[in-house]
């Protein structure tokens, strides 16, 4: 298969790591390579998997052989696989997947149509009967996501035209972005230049007519709580009238655009308590309402809960303008029943703002959301934020780890799942990036009736077992081989 590939890498553009020909390039396109030849095997030994050794091959014969590379190549592989976004990236982009924004821009650059489309079709699924095709997107938005430098890309969710009820379409968008400032800045230029950057990706979204958006977790602020040092607190604000909340709500309202908002909240009626919170803001710029994060990790660099603890405001749904919506803030996506509360509580989207790093959990990440959305036959956004954040004091986390001062890279990545099983493609892995998706919300309850995971469930069970787990005398239910000794 990998002399496929490689053939197919004579005309073909190798994506993000692309050499078009330029003489002066030539010394350090042949470094480049080099060091993806060394990094084969290092790929092989830790995937041992047979498809990912091709994948390897694959870039080992591009040394030599990409130097007449042409990216039109590139570009309709990403057509015929519905992929959006600019395939060529930054001169070497940190937390690129071997040069690439994606693994979907990857398989798109090297596989075959035939293989393309079949690999497509189990990463991506269908909806109704194909691929999510790509959203025309207004050339304004396209120029702006080039002059401001974001990835931009839109998809389309269908659902099955009824004869008793109308389709009910939503457009929905989810911000993924890098801190703009470095961390040793003061804290208000910090917040200031975020906010900025934040705006921009907006005022896009706007001009798509998004009719709701969710931003990333602790958007306003770094990632700081891998440090545990308190001072990082200062970021920490009201949910009702801090700035952030503020700022959003006039955009909101300018907009006619619903706005989820996480943020560090500071609870002043409450001891100046510190909440990990999202702030939801209606498309008249009010507060409809707030909901805390459920589940705090103490895993790794997740030192949470040294500023903050487990919420209290049990699985809210919000009722919007556009549709019943809630938010699984970050770690609360690991917990199945985290999922399960906002669907019995009639969510039709869920939004997942999250900020979560290479090494710990993005084998995990693809396949969360797109789970989430299929068990409990609702849209899932999900949104990590992107880039490596360094500290200016080395930190350390009990696990045996050597100091140091970042958390690791934010790998981005962001996308949308639908309850038929089908997601988007994945934002990139190292750029900021805004990801449109329309929705039939007619979907949630055509995937119920077809599949029947509500009827089916047997809620009282699980409330029985739920319910006697909790108890101080609670014995599993564990039947013995009685020829074990």
């Amino acid at each position: 298969m990998h002399a496929v590939l490689a053939q197919q890498s004579v005309d073909a553009s190798v994506g993000d790591g692309v050499y078009e020909g330029r003489e002066g390039d030539l010394q350090r396109y042949e470094a480049r390579t080099t060091g993806l030849a060394h990094g084969k095997q290092a790929l092989i030994k830790n995937v041992g998997d047979q498809f990912c050794r091709r994948v390897a091959a694959c870039y080992v014969c591009l040394k030599g052989i990409c130097i007449s590379a042409k990216i039109d190549r590139v570009t309709e592989s990403n057509k015929r696989a519905g992929i959006m976004g600019d395939v060529k990236a930054e001169e070497e982009p940190s937390g690129s997947l071997l040069g690439f924004p994606s693994l979907h821009h990857l398989l798109a650059a090297h596989l075959p149509p035939a293989a393309l489309k079949e690999a497509s079709r189990l990463l991506r699924g269908y909806n109704g009967g194909d691929l999510v095709p790509a959203l025309q997107l207004p050339e304004c938005i396209i120029s702006m996501s080039k002059d401001f430098k974001f990835d931009v890309q839109g998809y389309s969710f269908k659902a099955r035209r009824e004869e008793m009820r109308s389709p009910r379409v939503v457009r929905t968008a989810v911000i993924q972005n890098k801190i703009v400032l470095p961390t040793t800045e003061p804290f208000l230029d910090q917040k200031r230049a975020i906010m900025n950057r934040v705006e921009c990706m907006i005022d896009a979204a706007a001009k798509a007519s998004v009719n709701i958006l969710c931003l990333q977790e602790a958007w306003t602020m770094p990632f700081a709580f891998c440090t545990r040092e308190k001072t990082w607190c200062e970021f920490a604000e009201s949910a009702e009238q801090g700035k952030s909340t503020m700022f959003l709500q006039a955009l909101a309202k300018k907009h006619n655009m619903v706005i989820v908002s996480p943020i560090l909240e500071r609870d002043k009626s409450h001891g100046d308590i510190l909440w990990n919170t999202a702030v939801v803001i209606g498309n008249n710029g009010h507060i409809i309402g707030k909901h805390r994060k459920n589940h705090i990790p103490r895993v790794g660099d997740f030192n949470e809960s040294t500023y903050y603890m487990e919420g209290n405001t049990g699985n809210p749904v919000f009722e919007t303008a556009y549709g019943k919506i809630a938010v699984n803030i970050c770690y609360g996506r690991h917990h199945p029943l985290n999922w399960l509360a906002f669907g019995l509580n009639g969510a039709e989207i869920v939004f997942n703002p999250s900020a979560t790093v290479g090494d710990l959990s993005e084998p995990m990440w693809p396949i969360e959301a797109r789970n989430a959305a299929i068990a409990n036959s609702y849209y899932v956004g999900a949104i990590n934020r992107v880039g490596t954040e360094v500290f200016p004091r080395a930190f350390t986390s009990g696990d045996g780890k050597e100091a140091h001062t970042d958390f690791g890279h934010f790998y981005g990545s962001s996308y949308f799942a639908s309850p038929d099983a089908s997601c988007t493609p994945c934002l990139s892995r190292f750029q900021d990036g805004l990801m449109i998706a329309d929705m039939d919300l007619n979907l949630c309850q055509q995937v119920k009736d077809k599949w029947g995971f509500p009827m089916t469930a047997r809620y009282e069970k699980y409330a029985h077992l739920l319910k006697a787990y909790i108890r101080e005398d609670f014995k599993p239910q564990v039947i013995k081989d009685p020829l074990l000794p």
